[in-house]
């Protein structure tokens, strides 16, 4: 899988997930800001940190961090794949 594959794969991930039951197409900015992080950051419980604060600056709403653990893991999933590392 490519790097252009995995965003597109991870995005659609984010764009489904929709924390905040407000509509998939309501998070465009975030997506962008956790995709940008996930090409940072290799560990879960660091990812989901990210995802936590991201979300939370743009919605004024707090996320449990195990619900971002979860995506997390999702994501880091596809980064995996994209570098053959599974």
């Amino acid at each position: 899988m490519e790097t252009s594959e995995m965003n597109r794969k991870a995005a659609r991930v984010l764009e489904e997930w929709d924390p905040f039951s407000v509509g998939e197409d309501q998070y465009e900015t975030e997506i962008v800001n956790v995709v940008a992080q996930l090409h940072l950051l290799d560990h879960p419980s660091d990812l989901a940190k990210q995802i936590q604060k991201i979300y939370e600056f743009s919605f004024d709403k707090w996320i449990p961090l195990e619900k971002c653990v979860d995506i997390s893991y999702k994501l880091l999933g596809f980064k995996y794949e994209a570098k053959s590392i599974i």
